[in-house]
């Protein structure tokens, strides 16, 4: 796994360029590199031009490559039309009032069959879509922000029964959606239910927290049978979601060609010690199995065992990566807003989450202004390469923050490096494309900002391998290997080599390839469209 502290050899690079003198700037820089910079400024001149007509920025944002989406729930991201299918198919029930998807027996009263429902019964069906998403759930201005939380955090125990049985139709779903937003890579939250198992185990055990070695050593013993179980539960939802998807066959779907990979995770709403044995097992899951690649901390951060609890789990997150040095995180911190909570209760999470718990990224970050160190952090943030993810639509709809609040641009403004992302696209009812126009329309993103975070989703993603970009200058210049290959041509010698042993410059060679056929065809589109002055 790589480690992250790239501003340095920036600042290096830097210092090394000034000392060259007139050397350095004589350089020509390579053909490829001029290229793309044309290419990139011809097509940003045309995204400015139709940024404010919505079809045409739609159309453009959806063809766009992203190359990732790296904070994602499984369980949250298929829509709900496709959940009750499932539910149909697999001989689930429905509450007959509209509120959750249940288990069988359907007794035809308070329970009736999901099967067949969209054409039985369009008013239930209705009824359970705004049940299981924010569909007709009131937000934005003059609407109380907790209506949102509530039932945005409310949908997960409605569809469980079919999220829980169903993980590789979950995982093709979300694999068929990533391709349609123009996506190669997916790193997804998703637990095997034997991660859990161990969790409720080590909550079994007389254990204390206060004593995390101890801990360990008793809750080791149990580690490799839990594992050979989570692999097991991992290999079958993956050839599931092959199947679903055709992968083997000549009418392989194009989600078959979106790389997937795992991150597990603890609920942080659980006692401390289910915590620390779900956060172990994520641990040693990661460093077992090629397909986890990082572990996470999930639910609502509001919640008052996550409050009190706050700092505890950041210390096993510390403790945990003293054993399992190369396990890379991502956690959620600061998805808070005043009101939400006390002003008390935004002082420091995302600190402590990098400082403490050792994030590699930071996911939704929304209260950093309230930080009370905040201008250092930010400093730390940007030296140490710590990128945030951040979710538009999602901190809409659960905080209340968008727009002008929302503080994308002040981490831009500080270099933190950012990636957009979904959440929970099928509860939010939107795709990556939307945030990509709200980044448009609401923070005023051009064409190179979404660019630079499109290479970025892949740059800092947990992909195993080297960069196919020299010390860390995401879009700036190629390894050395690869500094001088022409995008169209076929990789050769070092080069070559590079991007068959990097999961990592293997697809960051495929975005680029991506967008210079996306730049080139909207290049076509004036002639085509029929543009005319406006």
């Amino acid at each position: 796994m790589r480690t992250h502290f790239l501003s340095c050899r920036r600042q290096l690079a830097t210092l090394m360029t000034l000392g060259a003198g007139a050397l350095l700037m004589a350089a020509p820089a390579p053909a490829s590199a001029s290229a793309d910079s044309d290419r990139t400024a011809r097509t940003a001149d045309y995204m400015a031009d139709i940024r404010d007509r919505p079809p045409e920025l739609r159309m453009f944002l959806q063809r766009m490559p992203k190359g990732g989406d790296i904070h994602h729930h499984l369980w949250g991201a298929p829509w709900p039309e496709t959940l009750l299918e499932e539910a149909g198919k697999t001989g689930l029930c429905v509450h007959a009032d509209g509120s959750a998807i249940a288990p069988p027996p359907c007794d035809g009263d308070a329970l009736v069959p999901a099967e067949g429902l969209a054409q039985r019964d369009s008013v239930l069906y209705a009824d359970l879509l705004n049940a299981l998403s924010m569909r007709n759930t009131p937000i934005g201005p003059g609407t109380p922000p907790i209506e949102g939380h509530d039932h945005f955090f409310a949908t997960f125990d409605r569809f469980a029964p079919v999220a829980a049985g169903s993980p590789g139709a979950l995982l093709s779903a979300s694999q068929r959606l990533a391709a349609l937003d123009h996506q190669r890579y997916l790193e997804t939250m998703s637990n095997p239910g034997a991660l859990h198992a161990f969790g409720a185990m080590a909550q079994s055990r007389d254990l204390d927290t206060d004593d995390l070695d101890a801990a360990f050593k008793a809750l080791s013993p149990a580690l490799e049978s839990h594992l050979a179980d989570a692999r097991e539960e991992v290999d079958e939802m993956f050839d599931e979601a092959a199947t679903r998807l055709g992968c083997d066959s000549e009418d392989a779907a194009p989600g078959c060609d979106v790389t997937v990979r795992l991150q597990g995770f603890a609920v942080r709403t659980q006692a401390p010690m289910a915590v620390f044995g779900e956060l172990m097992m994520a641990f040693a899951l990661a460093d077992a199995d090629p397909r986890y690649v990082g572990v996470n901390i999930v639910a609502p951060e509001d919640n008052p065992v996550a409050l009190a609890d706050y700092d505890r789990h950041m210390q096993m997150l510390a403790f945990l990566s003293k054993h399992y040095p190369e396990v890379p995180r991502a956690l959620h911190a600061g998805e808070l807003a005043l009101g939400l909570v006390p002003p008390f209760e935004l002082q420091d999470h995302i600190d402590k989450a990098v400082e403490v718990g050792g994030a590699r990224r930071i996911g939704h970050g929304v209260d950093i202004a309230h930080e009370q160190n905040a201008p250092q952090l930010l400093q730390a943030m940007a030296e140490q390469d710590v990128a945030v993810e951040i979710n538009l639509t999602s901190n809409d709809v659960i905080l209340g923050v968008r727009g002008a609040d929302h503080p994308l641009n002040l981490y831009r403004d500080a270099g933190v490096p950012l990636v957009l992302a979904t959440d929970d696209q099928g509860v939010s009812r939107i795709d990556l494309t939307h945030e990509y126009e709200r980044g448009v329309t609401e923070h005023g993103l051009d064409y190179p900002a979404l660019k630079q975070m499109a290479r970025n989703s892949l740059e800092y993603s947990f992909l195993d391998g080297e960069s196919l970009w020299a010390d860390g200058d995401v879009g700036d210049a190629r390894v050395e290997a690869c500094q001088d290959v022409a995008l169209e041509n076929t990789p050769e010698g070092d080069c070559a080599r590079l991007i068959e042993a990097s999961d990592r410059a293997r697809l960051q060679w495929q975005l680029e390839q991506d967008l210079v056929a996306f730049e080139d065809e909207v290049a076509q589109w004036p002639s085509m469209l029929g543009a005319s002055e406006r």
